[in-house]
């Protein structure tokens, strides 16, 4: 035997005109529910941290600019005939502007290590730190960018596969990518201080920080704000344009109250607001991979743009790929 409202329940829906459920920040959310017979409704709408009381099937939702973009649950909770359901569904609130287009200049090229799998780059003054990858080839290094060599190094065990790295208060941190943990290091030494777990990501790849909090991806549509003493994953924004969430973004530098993010096997950097995840920029990189020297074994899907670094006099973007032989200073402009 089947309740009746359990009967009313599977009846009951929450439609979208179209079923477009795409909506830009700052616009109204249109949506109704289809009930199987007539009478009142009342109850609320939850949609993240707002609440709006309905007192009709037909619903208007304002989205506010303050709103997180990306794909969250939109939850109903009424009452009708006597009895009380809850509904969700699934939206995606987007970018209500497309992104600027910037382009680049090359202003210097410099000598780069091609055995280095590049997984991030961080300035602190003159000196370039960088983090490469590989299980048996992962390290971390301290680097004269202009001539290319590597001032001071170590080698991660052969079990762990490194990934971005990121410097404040004296010490370095890294990521790995599947091993669930990273890296504190002394910043001077290299000494190992301690390590991190993951908490609620399964992967690391970039990683950077604003001064106080650290920023990290992990492959998928989210950017993760950790607890900079611990590193846990308290929350997280997810980078959009006016079309939708973007992934597999890799590689952090942080940049004048920006998230710069390198796409991984695209030759592009998003630059995102990290208060809402809108990406408000992207920057377009292609044509590098034309002016580096390719060996016999070069692999043209991993062998990719990664590693964005700013200079912190100049303000110059550094960037460089994985095992390529070059790294490039440019100025960035809107085209």
């Amino acid at each position: 035997m089947v309740s009746c409202e359990e009967d009313l329940a599977n009846q009951i829906q929450l439609k979208f005109p179209d079923n477009q459920t795409k909506v830009p920040i700052g616009k109204t959310l249109n949506a109704s529910l289809v009930l199987p017979k007539e009478g009142e409704v009342s109850g609320k709408v939850k949609l993240q941290d707002e609440v709006f009381f309905i007192e009709s099937k037909n619903l208007q939702i304002p989205i506010s600019t303050d709103l997180l973009l990306g794909k969250h649950q939109i939850r109903v909770d009424f009452e009708y005939l006597d009895e009380t359901f809850s509904i969700q569904k699934e939206i995606e609130i987007i970018n209500n502007k497309a992104p600027k287009l910037m382009g680049y200049k090359i202003l210097n090229t410099y000598p780069h290590d091609p055995k280095a799998y590049t997984q991030g780059l961080e300035f602190l003054g003159d000196t370039l730190y960088e983090g490469t990858g590989q299980y048996k080839q992962s390290s971390l290094r301290k680097v004269d960018y202009k001539t290319g060599e590597v001032l001071q190094k170590i080698n991660l065990s052969d079990r762990v596969f490194g990934e971005g790295i990121s410097i404040l208060d004296g010490k370095i941190y890294q990521l790995t990518w599947r091993s669930g943990y990273g890296f504190v290091y002394d910043l001077e030494t290299f000494e190992e201080l301690d390590k991190f777990s993951f908490n609620n990501s399964a992967e690391g790849w970039g990683l950077c920080n604003d001064g106080k909090q650290f920023y990290k991806s992990d492959g998928t549509d989210k950017i993760w704000l950790l607890e900079p003493e611990t590193m846990k994953e308290l929350s997280y924004i997810q980078p959009t344009t006016h079309k939708g969430t973007n992934k597999q973004l890799n590689e952090l530098e942080w940049v004048n109250g920006k998230i710069y993010a390198n796409t991984y096997q695209r030759d592009g950097v998003a630059i995102i607001n990290p208060k809402n995840g809108a990406i408000d920029g992207i920057i377009d990189l292609r044509g590098f991979r034309d002016l580096i020297n390719k060996p016999s074994d070069f692999d043209e899907v991993n062998h990719v743009l990664n590693g964005i670094a700013v200079h912190p006099e100049t303000g110059n973007l550094f960037v460089t790929g994985k095992n390529w032989d070059k790294l490039f200073e440019v100025e960035i402009f809107e085209k």
